[in-house]
C-alpha cells in the first residue's frame, strides 16, 4: 500500500485501530503497513499513554536530549566571552578549564555557542588559518621590544606604550604607559624591567628611533645593553615580520584593551596596563602555547641586573684602545670611527683569519672589522670607516 507522507498522522491511526480489532497477527499488520514490530509496537504504546493525539509528531525540542548543553553552562560561556571579546571557542574553554570548570562542553559546542549568540563574524573566522611558527629554545633568549601606536590622553599629552615581549613563553615583562620615546625613558623602563626578570642575551628591535641611528651607528640605548652584557639586534629594514610576535601582541593589545576604554592619564593608563598584563600574562591562553598561559612557560633570567655598569675585561696581551670624545680610536696610525655612544669606553682588536684584518669588539661583543689593507682615506677630516660583519654575526 502507497502512504502519502502528509497522512502519517492517518496511517498511524489506522495501524492502532486495526491492532486493536485483531484479525491479523501483528507480524503481518506490520508488514501490511510497511514499518518493522519495533515501530508497531512504538505507536500502540504511545496511543496507551496519551490517546490519539500522541500519535501525532513531536517536535525534537520537546524532548530534550541527555548530552545537550545545559543552559547554565551556556550562559557561562558567554559571560567570559562578553568579560573577554575577543576570545575564541579554544580559549574560553581552556579558561572555564583552568577555573575549575567540569564536564565542559565539546570545542565545536563553544563554537556553536558563540555563533547562536552572534558573537562569531564569519569574515573574521575566516581570517583564522593555520600558521608556522617560530620561536627561541628558552626564556630570556631573547626578547621582542617595541612602542605601539601612540595615543592622545583626555588630559594633556599622549601615551606611548613601551612592549616587552619573551620570544619563547610569549611572557609579557613589560608594558609601560611612556610620556615620550627617548633613549632616557626607554632605559629607565628597561632597568626597572631587568631589576625584576633579569638580563635577556638579546633585545630584537625594528630600525627605527630610540633603537638604531643613522645607518650602523650604534646608540646610546645599543651601548648601555652592552655593557649589561645584552646585545641588541635589529630586524631587516620595512621588514615587520621579524618581529611578528610583538606585532601580533599590538593587534591584541588594541583590540583587548586600547579600542575598550577612554583614557585620562598616564597614572591610569599605567594602572590599567597592569592590570591586563597580569591578565595577559597568568589568564588569558595563548594559541602558539597550546592554549596554556605565558606565566607556566616563563621563568626569570639567572643573570640579574648588576649595582653598576660594569668595566669590560680583556685578555692578556689584547690590543685594546680607548674610545676619544668623538669615538674615534687610533690604530696603526689611521683613525676609525667606532661610535660617539662609546666616547671614553675602552674596545679591543682581534686578529682574523686575514693579514691585516682585525675583528673589533667591545667585550665580548664584536662590533665591526678593521681592515687595514685598504687605501688610506686622502682627508685628514675623514674617518676610516669599520667594514660590517657577515650578517651571521649580528644574531
Amino acid at each position: 500500500m502507497s502512504w502519502d507522507i502528509k497522512d502519517i498522522f492517518a496511517r498511524r491511526q489506522e495501524f492502532v485501530t486495526l491492532a486493536q480489532l485483531g484479525g491479523a497477527s501483528m507480524v503481518a499488520l506490520c508488514r501490511r503497513f510497511g514499518i518493522s514490530r519495533k515501530t508497531g509496537y512504538k505507536w500502540l504504546a504511545r496511543f496507551a499513554a496519551g490517546g490519539m493525539d500522541a500519535l501525532r509528531d513531536q517536535p525534537r525540542s520537546a524532548a530534550r536530549r541527555s548530552n545537550q548543553t545545559s543552559a547554565r553552562m551556556e550562559a557561562r560561556v558567554l559571560a567570559l566571552r562578553r568579560k573577554q571579546p575577543t576570545w575564541g571557542p579554544r580559549k574560553l574553554q581552556r579558561r572555564l578549564a583552568d577555573l575549575g570548570g567540569s564536564a565542559l562542553p565539546a570545542l565545536s559546542t563553544f563554537g556553536r555557542i558563540l555563533d547562536r549568540a552572534g558573537c562569531i563574524a564569519p569574515a573574521s573566522s575566516a581570517q583564522h588559518g593555520p600558521m608556522q611558527r617560530f620561536c627561541r629554545a628558552e626564556p630570556n633568549q631573547l626578547w621582542q621590544m617595541d612602542f605601539k601606536g601612540h595615543f592622545a590622553l583626555q588630559r594633556a599629552g599622549r601615551c606611548h606604550p613601551l612592549t616587552v615581549l619573551d620570544d619563547c613563553s610569549r611572557y609579557l615583562v613589560g608594558l609601560q604607559a611612556c610620556a615620550d620615546e627617548q633613549t632616557g625613558t626607554v632605559m629607565a623602563r628597561l632597568q626597572r624591567i631587568f631589576s625584576v626578570y633579569g638580563l635577556p642575551e638579546c633585545i630584537l628591535c625594528d630600525n627605527g628611533p630610540p633603537w638604531a641611528g643613522c645607518g650602523p651607528e650604534p646608540t646610546q640605548l645599543t651601548v648601555w645593553l652592552l655593557r649589561l652584557g645584552v646585545r641588541m639586534i635589529h630586524g631587516r629594514p620595512f621588514h615587520p615580520q621579524t618581529q611578528g610576535k610583538d606585532e601580533r601582541f599590538h593587534r591584541t593589545l588594541k583590540a583587548d584593551l586600547l579600542n575598550r576604554h577612554d583614557w585620562r592619564d598616564l597614572a591610569q593608563a599605567q594602572r590599567r596596563f597592569n592590570a591586563y598584563r597580569r591578565l595577559y600574562n597568568h589568564d588569558r591562553p595563548h594559541e602558539a602555547l597550546a592554549l596554556a598561559v605565558p606565566a607556566t612557560r616563563y621563568r626569570c633570567s639567572a643573570r640579574a641586573l648588576p649595582a653598576r655598569l660594569p668595566t669590560a675585561e680583556y685578555e692578556s696581551g689584547a690590543l685594546v684602545r680607548p674610545v676619544k670624545s668623538k669615538g674615534e680610536i687610533m690604530f696603526r696610525n689611521r683613525t676609525y670611527y667606532v661610535g660617539a655612544a662609546f666616547a671614553g669606553l675602552r674596545v679591543a682588536l682581534r686578529p682574523t683569519a686575514t693579514d691585516g684584518v682585525f675583528r673589533l669588539c667591545y667585550a665580548a661583543f664584536s662590533l665591526g672589522l678593521v681592515d687595514t689593507t685598504l687605501p688610506l682615506a686622502h682627508s685628514k677630516h675623514h674617518y676610516e670607516r669599520l667594514r660590517p660583519l657577515p650578517q651571521k654575526c649580528h644574531l
